[in-house]
Order: C-alpha cells, then sequence, then structure tokens
C-alpha cells in the first residue's frame, strides 16, 4: 500500500501548495491528507484546488481551529479509509522539510515508529533563537526523564508509523490535544512496545505564516507530562504488587 502523509493546517495559505507539490515530486506516490481547520486565509480553498487537480490529495475540513491532537486523528482516521501504510505526520511550515520523508520511510525496514529528530547525531536546528532552543531542549528532558520515554526528540510530529501501530491504539482514548498530544502518543508506542527508532533532521524555523506555539501550549504539554507520569507510576506499583495490569490502549 503506499504511504499516506497527514498534515494539519490553519492559515498556512503561504505554504501548502509548495508543500504539497514537493512531496507528490518524492519517488514514493504518497497520498496526500491536509487536515484544515476552517483557516481564515483560504488555505482549505488551496487544499480543494490541489485535490481537484491531483487524485492522491485530499483534502479533511474541520468548522473550527480544534486543535492538533484531533487534527492529526482526523488524518489518521482518513488514511485507515484510504489504506494508507505507512502513516506519516508532518507540519505544514517547511519546518519539516520532505526531503527527509525517504529516510523515515527507509528506518521503517527496522522500526516500528520513526521519528524525524532533531537531537540525534546528524540532526539540529537553524533559524531559532537561543530562548525557543532551551525550551524545546527542556521539554524534552522533562519528557523523558518523567516517562522513561526512550527517543531524544519526544516533541517531535514529524514521524511515520506503520499502519498497525495506529491501529493498536485507541484513538477514542487520546486525551491530550494540541502538541501534547505527540508526547501522549509517543508513550503510548512505547508502552505497547513498539520499536521506536528516530532518523535526524534539520530542523528549520518556518518559512513563513505565524507560529502556534503559545504559553497554553507550554502549559497543557506539562499536565499531560505529570498526568502520564502519574498513570505509568500506577502501572509499575501494580507490576510490583503483583496485580493484573492492562495494556494501554
Amino acid at each position: 500500500m503506499p504511504p499516506a502523509v497527514i498534515i494539519p493546517t490553519y492559515n498556512e495559505s503561504d505554504n501548502i501548495e509548495r508543500l504539497v507539490s514537493e512531496i507528490r515530486a518524492l519517488p514514493i506516490d504518497a497520498r496526500v491528507i491536509v487536515v484544515d481547520d476552517d483557516s481564515p486565509d483560504g488555505t482549505g480553498r488551496l487544499v480543494d484546488a490541489l485535490s481537484a487537480r491531483d487524485a492522491r490529495v485530499d483534502a479533511v475540513h474541520r468548522p473550527a481551529k480544534l486543535g492538533l491532537g484531533t487534527a492529526h486523528i482526523a488524518g489518521i482516521r482518513r488514511a485507515f479509509a484510504l489504506n494508507g501504510d505507512p502513516i506519516l505526520t508532518m507540519d505544514a511550515d517547511f519546518s519539516h522539510d520532505p526531503r527527509y520523508i525517504p529516510n523515515l520511510l527507509a528506518g521503517l525496514e527496522k522500526f516500528d515508529v520513526v521519528i524525524g529528530s532533531r537531537y540525534v547525531r546528524g540532526g539540529g536546528m537553524e533559524g531559532r533563537d537561543a530562548k525557543l532552543r532551551v525550551v524545546s531542549w527542556g521539554a524534552n528532558l522533562f519528557a523523558r526523564t518523567m516517562l522513561n520515554l526512550k527517543a531524544r526528540d519526544c516533541t517531535a510530529g514529524f514521524r511515520a508509523y506503520r499502519r498497525a501501530v495506529l491501529e493498536s491504539i485507541n484513538l477514542d482514548l487520546v486525551f491530550s490535544n494540541g502538541y501534547s498530544f505527540l508526547i501522549e502518543m509517543l508513550f503510548l508506542c512505547q508502552a505497547q512496545g513498539w520499536r521506536v527508532g528516530e532518523a535526524p533532521i534539520i530542523y528549520r524555523d518556518r518559512r513563513a505564516g505565524t507560529s502556534k506555539i503559545s504559553r497554553n501550549e507550554i502549559f497543557k504539554a506539562t499536565y499531560t507530562v505529570l498526568r502520564l507520569s502519574y498513570r505509568r507510576m500506577r502501572t509499575l506499583k501494580d507490576a510490583v504488587l503483583g496485580r493484573a495490569v492492562p495494556r494501554p490502549q
């Protein structure tokens, strides 16, 4: 089955046409699924026009800005319906360069989930100021430490999943939204025993448009890590006491 690439959008009219074009130009015949949250700048209309010209471009329209997590889930469900396998996710602002997609797909020969990572050998960031670098590094350290995550880039949204991985997770029970969704999904993948690997990328701050990260997103991510950490500690305690421990869904 061909891969499906999910791209959540909100006000990405400056980027979306070029991004879709570059993905479709890759020698992988990917299906591109754009999930637009009723962007006031007309992003959804641009995607409809792309879809009219290319049957392998799909638009999922949502009535309002409903959050990154539910946008990913909507895209995953569309990918299931279209028999996409593997399934990739990425940002629309060119911080995730499409040229890395073949590397992520190649990584699935060994792993079940592959993250486009800033924090492994060969990876890095460009165009991001020192303050945001520290925030990103600190958020990843916090998530890894509290949740015992093995990946170094826990907050990255540039990922490739085997379809079976996403089918094994009950998406209706994923609580997080926003960028904290990415942490919860990685936690659930690891808890299920799926093999998680990383491929180096150079993350470049957006070429055009406005960043979606806010203080509220940072607060929600912190809450998510603490909530999942409590869940993890309860599971460990039950295991020590010999209680039956249900597998996370």
